[in-house]
């Protein structure tokens, strides 16, 4: 069988902003061999890699890039255990997915997931990864045009359920005006209660993608960084910062020493997650 059709369908879905997903897969493919301490154990990405036949060893040698995905993977991951404690029927969903699949470490076995991106990569995905079970879904949408909470079916009752967000590796990839329509949109629907986590870089990032050890491989670039905090609510008047979380304060003795510093002096964080809600 002629394989080349197939490797063309792969080589379109990775690039530019696409191919970013290949950082975080080689990152929980071999990071825990790196970082114990931070291991998260993924049961599905050494294969996703093994059946992809890409070379990855370049990501690999940016060990802070590999420490961050792992860092940031198990804050997602504690955080949204603490949304479901609260809410143990609620849909979780992963905005930009890409190859990540969450609902491994979510399963409460009454909740339900959906994983989200645009068709190329939910393509790929469909061919790289098991198709789970009754409880977890699979859409395709680009988040860069208004409309994708209705396009995903997402619930619109403002005192029904809550729904979790996580948007992971997304928003610095985005227009300013992109972002600002993505967060309008989760608080303009959103029932009350629901949660959109997701990771920032800051302004100075913005346009600087060729000097990240790791993106600069793939061609995409920072649209996006966070210059004010009140960036991530002015967007609609539903929306509240309910927390900020470090990612990279913990990598080395420099690192605990510059991203507080940083989150000190300029009022955002170098890095990190965010944690928003809506009100009633």
């Amino acid at each position: 069988m002629n394989s080349a059709p197939a490797r063309q369908q792969q080589e379109q879905a990775l690039d530019d902003v696409s191919s970013t997903l290949l950082i975080p897969l080689a990152a929980r493919a071999f990071g825990d061999a790196m970082f114990p301490a931070q291991a998260v154990h993924d049961a599905y990405a050494a294969a996703a890699l093994q059946r992809l036949k890409i070379g990855v060893s370049h990501f690999l040698d940016d060990p802070a890039s590999v420490y961050g995905v792992l860092s940031r993977t198990r804050v997602f991951c504690e955080l949204a255990h603490g949304f479901f404690d609260r809410y143990p029927r609620a849909l979780g969903v992963n905005l930009g997915c890409g190859l990540a699949w969450y609902f491994q470490w979510l399963d409460r076995r009454s909740n339900r997931w959906l994983d989200a991106d645009v068709p190329r990569v939910m393509a790929l995905r469909k061919r790289l990864l098991p198709a789970g079970g009754k409880r977890l879904g699979h859409a395709d949408v680009d988040l860069r045009r208004p409309g994708w909470w209705r396009q995903l079916d997402l619930p619109r009752r403002r005192d029904g359920s809550p729904v979790l967000l996580i948007c992971e590796g997304l928003l610095m990839y985005l227009e300013a005006e992109e972002v600002q329509c993505l967060l309008h949109e989760f608080g303009e629907h959103a029932p009350a209660g629901s949660e959109l986590l997701c990771d920032t870089l800051c302004w100075l990032a913005a346009g600087r993608a060729a000097m990240h050890p790791s993106v600069r491989h793939t061609h995409a670039q920072f649209r996006w960084g966070l210059r004010r905090m009140a960036e991530l609510t002015e967007p609609h008047p539903r929306l509240v910062l309910l927390s900020e979380h470090a990612v990279m304060d913990a990598y080395d003795f420099s690192s605990s020493l510059s991203y507080p510093t940083f989150r000190a002096l300029y009022g955002v964080p170098l890095y990190g997650i965010i944690r928003l809600g809506v009100s009633g």
